[in-house]
C-alpha cells in the first residue's frame, strides 16, 4: 500500500514564493500542496476547509498578518501543525509564534532540501526550529530564574513523560510507551506545565532542550 500524502497548506502573500514552495513540495514523494491562500482571511478558511496535515504559514503579511491568522487558526480549533516559514530573525517574534501555538519557525533562506527535511520531522510530531535560532528559543520561552535544573520539581514519571513530549510522541503513544492510561498521560502533563510555569507542550519541550544543552 502506498503511503499517502503529507497534504500541506500554503498561506503567504508572495505569489512568486507560493509557486516555487508548491513546486519544490510537490516534487518530493510523499508530500502534497493542497491548497494555497495569499492573505490570512482566505489562509484560514481553506485551512477549515481543507483539513490539511500542516500548515506554512509567512508571518510578515499585508492585513492580517501571520500571528493573527495563526491566533484564528487556534481559536477555530485547526489542530494541523502550523510551521512558520519567515525571514524575521527577532526573538519578539519567535516567542510569539510559539506561544500562539506555532509547531515550529523556519527561516526562508534555509536550502529546499533542508526544508524538505523539516516538513517531514514536523509531520511526525517533532518541534522544527531552523539551526540558528535554536538558543534564541530557548532563552525566550524559559528564561533562566535559578541556578540548578528547573526539571528537579518534577516527578520521575512527569520527567519521563516530559521527554517523550520533547521527542514528539501525541498523548496516545505516551501511553504506549509507558504502559499507563491516555487519561494518566493528560494529567501528568497537565500537572508539569504547572509546576514548570509553562503554557503548552512546546514550551515544555523546549525545557528538556535547553537543559540538555547546559548540562553538556
Amino acid at each position: 500500500m502506498d503511503k499517502p500524502n503529507l497534504e500541506i497548506l500554503l498561506i503567504d502573500d508572495h505569489p512568486l514564493l507560493r509557486k516555487g514552495l508548491a513546486q519544490l513540495i510537490n516534487e518530493e514523494e510523499g508530500l502534497f500542496v493542497t491548497g494555497e491562500a495569499g492573505n490570512g482571511q482566505d489562509g484560514v478558511q481553506l485551512a477549515l476547509a481543507l483539513e490539511p496535515d500542516l500548515v506554512l504559514l509567512d508571518l510578515n503579511m499585508k492585513g492580517m498578518d501571520g500571528l493573527e491568522t495563526l491566533k484564528i487558526l487556534r481559536a477555530e480549533g485547526v489542530d494541523s501543525r502550523v510551521v512558520v516559514l519567515t525571514v524575521s530573525e527577532h526573538r519578539e517574534d519567535v516567542a510569539r509564534m510559539f506561544r500562539a501555538g506555532a509547531d515550529g519557525y523556519l527561516l526562508k533562506d534555509m536550502e529546499p532540501e533542508e526544508l524538505l527535511v523539516r516538513i517531514k520531522e514536523s509531520a511526525t510530531g517533532r518541534l522544527v526550529v531552523d539551526d540558528r535560532l535554536a538558543e534564541v528559543l530557548a532563552s525566550i520561552l524559559r528564561p533562566v530564574q535559578e541556578e540548578g535544573n528547573l526539571l528537579n520539581v518534577l516527578t520521575s514519571k512527569e520527567r519521563e513523560v516530559l521527554v517523550l513530549i520533547a521527542e514528539g510522541m501525541a498523548n496516545k503513544m505516551i501511553a504506549r510507551q509507558l504502559s499507563i492510561s491516555e487519561g494518566t498521560v493528560k494529567v501528568h502533563v497537565k500537572r508539569l506545565l504547572k509546576k514548570l510555569g509553562v503554557r503548552s507542550r512546546v514550551e515544555a519541550a523546549i525545557l528538556v532542550v535547553k537543559g540538555s544543552t547546559e548540562d553538556a
